[in-house]
């Protein structure tokens, strides 16, 4: 199932999480994230909604000035109308992780991100 321009919509919101300013600002990692998001992260962690948005500005790629994540092979699949599954690798100072996120697309029209999982793999 391919809707229209609904994976299109969620990968520029998946490539906006990732940039310094927004992963800096709470108000604007908050527009992103749904209130109901759970990530399992590259170190095992499971963090919540209000744990990440505290964290994130103080994690990797949060600094104009520090390293940035670069992300590759991102593609994505619509498994229903509003629901957007992608999948990519990230590298940043030295680590790669296999990503995976689910996006949902919320009444207003924006989308946000549900769950996000990161598998570290070596180089």
């Amino acid at each position: 199932m391919d809707v229209p321009g609904e994976v299109d919509e969620a990968i520029a919101a998946e490539l906006r999480l990732l940039e310094p300013s927004v992963r800096s600002s709470r108000a604007l990692s908050a527009e992103l994230l749904d209130p109901d998001f759970v990530e399992v992260g590259a170190s095992g962690r499971r963090w919540t909604y209000e744990e990440i948005l505290a964290a994130l500005p103080e994690m990797a790629g949060g600094s104009e000035e520090g390293p940035r994540y670069e992300p590759s092979a991102m593609t994505g699949t619509a498994l229903a109308p509003g629901l957007v599954h992608l999948t990519y690798d990230t590298h940043i100072d030295g680590r790669h992780a296999h990503r995976s996120s689910l996006w949902r697309r919320h009444t207003d029209g924006t989308w946000r991100m549900y769950y996000h999982q990161a598998t570290p793999f070596p180089t």
